[in-house]
């Protein structure tokens, strides 16, 4: 197992921090890791009687680009340590309107832990009805989709869908529905 020797945080703001740690792997040789910290977030799969998805597309600033994805997001600062069902309900209802009046737990994904320490919490919700979005600023320019399940892969074979997260929700969803793939 590598041991931490030293640790100490390089940078700092709202939404993330990052630390470089000074390592020991098991054969003894010495390393360094450089390690993203933010905090987990919780991942929504609206999905309708019909087996139709919702999908939200709002800009990614650092790939420079509009993509479809599940709803998604973290609290803000200072509500750390809220449950994720409760992250998860706050993040469907801001980004689509949609209120579900039945949630399931589907799983952790681990967002890049080759480098960030951030988990993504899945959710599926069902038994759906809509409301008003209430979006942030940073969110005036999402938009709202309903796709049905064909849809979804041309969005993803046309490379309209490349978040990894909603892509591994998506397996997670057919797991849950007894599928093998």
């Amino acid at each position: 197992m590598i041991r931490t020797v030293r640790s100490r945080e390089v940078y700092r703001n709202a939404w993330m921090s990052v630390r470089e740690d000074d390592i020991r792997r098991p054969d003894g040789s010495e390393g360094v890791y450089g390690v993203v910290d933010k905090p987990d977030y919780a991942l929504v799969i609206p999905r309708d009687e019909d087996g139709a998805l919702h999908l939200v597309e709002q800009y990614r600033y650092p790939v420079a680009g509009r993509y479809w994805e599940f709803p998604q997001g973290s609290w803000p600062a200072g509500h750390a340590g809220a449950p994720p069902l409760e992250l998860a309900r706050a993040e469907l209802r801001e980004e689509t309107g949609l209120r579900a009046a039945r949630m399931t737990y589907l799983g952790l994904v681990h967002v890049a832990y080759g480098y960030a320490s951030q988990g993504c919490n899945v959710f599926l919700a069902e038994e759906l009805t809509q409301g008003p979005p209430e979006r942030e600023a940073t969110e005036a320019d999402m938009r709202r989709r309903r796709v049905a399940p064909a849809e979804w892969c041309d969005l993803v074979r046309a490379g309209r869908i490349t978040d990894a997260a909603t892509l591994a929700a998506y397996t997670l969803l057919n797991l849950h529905r007894g599928g093998a793939g």
